[in-house]
């Protein structure tokens, strides 16, 4: 039986890595790109898509259900890193990130939940972050836009049950790809009283990616995920000691987590 699967930002990173993942268990797989034209060579059918433009999606999405008819699965991957000292992150990247790793996968829903709710059936996985789950120094706007979409997708999720549209959560940790280079930096600001914490947390967030476990454990999970009837709401892929990190936010005290993370990082 044939099932459709849209991935959006799968022209690079964890979403080709999905993309190709699911194409080879014989799935009918569009990835999209702001720009398709700068990947003649991709081995996905890239459809021009931009998560912060809803004509875009529209269009998109009606390309995709002429061609297809139906659309099964939709993997809302699309996003943007930032990295700052809160106080010092210009209020317009801010709002960009926003808009890119929240607000974008929510249009991108008002544009195939109808398309699903006509099917009588559909399946969505959000990717976030283990990110999501704390605010990281230095990586706090990255850590609420991936929270706003945990939380979101727990809503959506029991909104459209009785639609049989099912919603869950891929949260991964750290892994090798090419977002370190895609992601705004605020400068390093000499004499600030930031500099020191925040020079040396962003050398330890480009070498966390650096060394990052490869994206094909993402996919593997997201068909794991496919093939279960009855999904769960949150999944967490990644290094042991980022996984625990979220168990022991839960289980210890406030300020010792704190104290942990600060220590992490060099703080």
């Amino acid at each position: 039986m044939k099932r459709v699967v849209l991935v959006t930002g799968g022209s690079s990173g964890i979403g080709k890595a999905i993309a190709l993942f699911l194409q080879d268990k014989n799935y009918t797989v569009y990835g999209t790109s702001r720009n398709p034209d700068r990947y003649p060579d991709s081995p996905i059918e890239l459809l021009a898509l931009d998560v912060q433009d809803q004509n875009s999606i529209n269009k998109a999405v009606d390309i995709l259900i002429e061609k297809e008819g139906q659309l099964d699965v939709l993997i809302n991957n699309a996003g943007v890193g930032i990295t700052g000292p809160m106080e010092e992150t210009p209020i317009d990247e801010v709002k960009n990130a926003m808009d890119t790793n929240f607000y974008g996968p929510l249009r991108v829903l008002q544009a195939v939940l109808p398309v699903m709710r006509k099917q009588k059936s559909g399946r969505v996985i959000n990717i976030t972050s283990i990110a999501g789950y704390m605010g990281l120094p230095y990586r706090g706007i990255y850590s609420a836009s991936k929270g706003a979409l945990e939380i979101a997708t727990e809503a959506y999720r029991m909104e459209c049950a009785h639609l049989n549209i099912h919603f869950s959560n891929v949260a991964p940790g750290d892994f090798a790809t090419n977002i370190a280079a895609g992601r705004f930096h605020a400068p390093v600001i000499t004499g600030s009283d930031y500099e020191s914490g925040y020079a040396h947390t962003l050398k330890l967030i480009d070498e966390h990616v650096d060394d990052g476990q490869d994206p094909k454990e993402v996919a593997s999970k997201i068909y794991e995920i496919l093939q279960n009837p009855n999904p769960g709401i949150h999944y967490k892929v990644g290094s042991f000691l980022q996984k625990f990190s979220i168990v022991l936010k839960k289980i210890l005290p406030e300020k010792t987590y704190e104290n942990m993370l600060k220590k992490h990082y060099g703080l």
